[in-house]
């Protein structure tokens, strides 16, 4: 199938991936669609080579800004949305350590992802999203979206005008986990979403660090708790 008929069948399934997969079997010819030209599919020179080593690796993504930062060498940096001023600080001193050697790789939502792009404005990063690449979510971070549109970078898989859905962000943790040689978890709690990049990143055979919490506090479980499963200690 060539690119054009992904780029319909991705924009006709609104991203998602089995639709997406589905569609581009069909014969698309006769269906009318705008075709954004900064789009990458699945084969092209510039695809992320990381992304190859995903079971259900995105057939396009969407993107703003550098998409040669797609192959640079990367850190995810995560956490919670409701973070702590400890994770947020902590955030900011391991970006510092990091951000001159590695891309910074986050989801663009609010807490400690929104600290870690921050963080790294003076350097290099990436912002994975779960919804289309136009919509900014949460509009608070509108600011740091536009800044990372024009001087750094901003991917998804799916495709304008997608809404940010619930079920899109476990999906959209892959990608974060596939970019990234090492995974940095900066707060969780017992339930948090953010594990769920932490089981892809251990699939995916990376090296997941977590930050230690007060063993009283509620919103380090998840991280105290990946220490106590083998993960590496963040200690700076």
């Amino acid at each position: 199938m060539n690119r054009e008929t992904l780029i319909k069948a991705s924009i006709l399934a609104h991203g998602d991936y089995a639709l997406t997969l589905k569609y581009a079997k069909q014969n698309l010819n006769g269906v009318t669609l705008k075709i954004p030209s900064n789009t990458l599919v699945i084969k092209d020179p510039k695809y992320p080579r990381s992304f190859y080593e995903l079971k259900d690796p995105p057939l396009v993504l969407y993107y703003y800004g550098k998409v040669d930062l797609l192959n640079s060498p990367c850190i995810g940096v995560v956490g919670s949305r409701k973070a702590m001023d400890y994770s947020l600080k902590a955030t900011k001193r391991l970006v510092d350590n990091k951000k001159e050697r590695y891309t910074i790789v986050s989801g663009l939502a609010k807490g400690v992802d929104a600290k870690a792009h921050e963080s790294s404005l003076d350097q290099k990063t990436i912002g994975v999203l779960g919804s289309g690449i136009d919509y900014i979510y949460p509009y608070e971070n509108k600011e740091l979206y536009l800044k990372m549109k024009k001087d750094h970078l901003i991917i998804s898989e799916y495709p304008y005008k997608t809404a940010p859905l619930s079920h899109h962000f476990p999906w959209r943790n892959r990608l974060i986990a596939a970019l990234s040689k090492e995974l940095y978890v900066m707060q969780a709690s017992k339930r948090s979403g953010t594990l769920i990049s932490v089981n892809y990143a251990l699939e995916l055979g990376r090296e997941v660090f977590a930050l230690p919490y007060d063993v009283f506090l509620k919103e380090g479980e998840g991280t105290n708790l990946l220490i106590e499963d083998g993960a590496n200690m963040i200690l700076f």
